[in-house]
């Protein structure tokens, strides 16, 4: 991704904060609803990045606490390849349950942003607020 691509990125996933944390939601703002998962496939697929009729759903709210395929992973790698470092507009993936289940996009070296459950709402936060969970990064191809 280029500079101005990651500008259009970080952007876009701000323009999402405080909607709704609503599993499999993907509708922008205060009435909306939208998960970890489709924030990033909303962004990145708005923005042109990813196909506009890229779709993950259906899928269970529990799948990562008892499924053993990577679900989110595969679906990620279709689109991104990993790298060691992050930039802005780049993916964090993190481990909650068996699997890499939760998606974050960073904003800075400091901060990320993503749909948070227990907060009900997409926020940003610190990026060390998860670095015990990290799998790693990726950045579109």
């Amino acid at each position: 991704m280029d500079a101005q691509t990651r500008i259009r990125v970080i952007d876009e996933a701000l323009s999402w904060l405080h909607t709704p944390y609503v599993d499999c939601g993907d509708i922008k703002g205060p009435k909306g609803a939208v998960d970890c998962a489709m924030l990033l496939v909303r962004v990145y697929a708005d923005l042109g990045l990813i196909p506009k009729d890229y779709d993950p759903r259906p899928y269970k709210p529990d799948w990562h606490l008892h499924n053993n395929e990577e679900l989110y992973m595969a679906g990620l790698e279709r689109f991104s390849h990993p790298v060691m470092t992050a930039r802005s507009g780049d993916i964090a993936m993190f481990k909650f349950g068996k699997h890499a289940s939760h998606g974050s996009i960073i904003i800075s070296d400091d901060l990320m942003i993503h749909a948070n459950k227990t907060a009900r709402q997409v926020e940003t936060v610190e990026r060390r607020a998860y670095m015990d969970r990290l799998v790693g990064y990726w950045s579109l191809t």
